[in-house]
């Protein structure tokens, strides 16, 4: 197997998600939309949970953290699309498809961890309120998410290196609109039978873990929301719960979708709509679904936009 040195191709090209020219248009105006809104959102968030001292507590810390994520993960492929299609180049050098292709496995890692170790935490708050102020302390919330960034970045580390030991002979035509493992696999010209292999073992059990532990947290907190006397409260439970747990169904069954099959039982147009709603659509929508039914992050918001109006 010959190392990517060795390799035949410089440079790679996104296709994009459509080759009409009107299409493409009307993609470069929606991805344009989403990432704008991406970026605002998550940086209210970041802004009213820094600003306002009643909101340092663990909850607002982790949601703070999935905010910076979510918009370094949009970050991570939506200006590329955007810049190629501005300057009219489809082109990604070699070095960079890598790059790309290994902040998305560090980045979705973080979406997965971190999206456990919420759930864990509302797990604590239902289950064991009077406990939580000794359970969830400074130092385990900032371990939890320590701990998160560096699995990341080795499980990253690992798939990046094992795709960098491939060759690329003559085809180079990507698919897609970022470097993703799955058309990057397709058109290589060596045995990716190890990669595959960590990608269905090493992977899913990186992937798989955390998604275990969010059903196991759901699954005490609706035992314990069961237990509740009043109507109200139980429906208010349910509701916060069901917001999350949509997120967690969508990021989970299209990573699943894309990333856990065969390699030759995937489809290009099924990957890509998959890879498009996690990539780029749950970012956009987490501020909206963890935010803007929390009554003390609207007050919080309010506060920040209002300073800004002052100031301006």
């Amino acid at each position: 197997m010959r190392g990517a040195n060795q390799s035949s191709v410089s440079e790679f090209f996104l296709l994009g998600l459509s080759r009409q020219p009107q299409q493409q248009q009307l993609l470069f105006m929606l991805f344009l939309s989403m990432y704008l809104a991406t970026v605002l959102g998550n940086l209210l968030i970041l802004l009213a949970i820094s600003m306002d001292s009643r909101l340092h507590t663990p909850m607002y810390f982790f949601l703070s953290s999935l905010s910076f994520v979510d918009i370094c993960f949009s970050s991570t492929t939506v200006p590329k699309m955007l810049a190629n299609h501005i300057l009219g180049s489809e082109t990604i050098s070699f070095s960079g498809c890598l790059t790309q292709m290994y902040f998305l496995f560090e980045l979705a890692d973080m979406d997965n961890f971190l999206l456990a170790v919420m759930a864990y935490d509302r797990f604590v708050a239902v289950c064991h309120p009077l406990h939580y102020l000794t359970k969830m302390t400074p130092q385990l919330c900032a371990l939890l998410v320590a701990g998160s960034w560096v699995i990341a970045n080795l499980n990253a580390l690992l798939h990046t290196l094992l795709m960098a030991q491939l060759s690329f002979c003559a085809d180079n035509a990507i698919p897609h609109f970022f470097c993703d493992v799955t058309p990057l696999l397709k058109l290589s010209c060596s045995d990716t039978y190890l990669n595959e292999v960590m990608i269905l073992t090493e992977g899913a059990l990186i992937m798989i873990t955390p998604f275990v532990c969010v059903l196991a947290s759901y699954v005490h907190i609706t035992h314990a929301v069961l237990r509740v006397p009043s109507t109200k409260g139980r429906w208010k439970a349910f509701s916060t719960c069901g917001s999350h747990l949509a997120v967690v169904s969508l990021f989970y069954g299209t990573i699943i979708a894309v990333y856990f099959n065969p390699l030759s039982s995937h489809s290009s147009e099924k990957d890509t709509a998959a890879t498009v709603m996690y990539t780029v659509v749950t970012p956009m929508l987490n501020p909206f679904i963890y935010s803007l039914r929390n009554r003390d992050l609207n007050r919080a918001l309010g506060k920040v936009v209002d300073r800004r109006r002052f100031s301006v």
